[in-house]
């Protein structure tokens, strides 16, 4: 069984918002599966689906960005999931608007949502899916920045890489996660 976790901020006034890109992958696939996240269970918010032969569960932990990491060490740990069978998903800083960049492990880089998966699963050596939000200009801080919605342009853009990431989970239900990112990294 894999874990397909998505990052953000529970609650409407978060929707939307860039540091809840992961959540919004999360949504376009229950919607493609047919799969409501009903289960509310773990400190999160799930639904286990099916892709040929293989299970899947769909995450969005419910502890506010900064504790994601308790929601996915405590589901990991219930159904004996694997750390080669994680994959998370988050907004990232460093990358420009809709870029996307699959990688096998890093450092949390500053986020706050990785630091605590890290701590609580033990390794930084994960699967991810890092979108792209940029940083933001001066004088605007990071905090107000990352909980701030796109721009209209961004929001039409970004509902393309939603796709594209959704595609690539996909794709790594039933193949090898490096052969997904050789895939999508280009």
């Amino acid at each position: 069984m894999k874990l397909i976790v998505g990052l953000g901020n529970p609650g409407s006034k978060y929707t939307g918002t860039r540091h809840n890109i992961g959540f919004d992958v999360i949504d376009e696939l229950a919607e493609r599966f047919q799969a409501p996240l009903t289960e509310a269970k773990h400190k999160g918010v799930y639904a286990v689906v099916r892709k040929g032969m293989e299970k899947a569960i769909l995450l969005k932990p419910l502890t506010y960005m900064n504790l994601s990491g308790e929601s996915i060490g405590e589901v990991m740990r219930y159904y004996n999931i694997d750390v080669e069978d994680l994959l998370v998903i988050y907004d990232d800083l460093d990358l420009p608007v809709g870029k996307i960049r699959l990688r096998q492990k890093g450092s949390a880089g500053g986020h706050n949502g990785i630091k605590s998966t890290i701590a609580h699963i033990g390794t930084q050596e994960f699967n991810r899916i890092r979108i792209g939000i940029d940083r933001p200009k001066a004088p605007m801080k990071v905090p107000d920045y990352v909980l701030g919605r796109f721009t209209a342009e961004e929001q039409e853009s970004m509902k393309s890489v939603i796709s594209i990431c959704a595609d690539a989970v996909e794709a790594w239900i039933e193949q090898p996660f490096l052969e997904v990112m050789n895939k999508f990294n280009q």
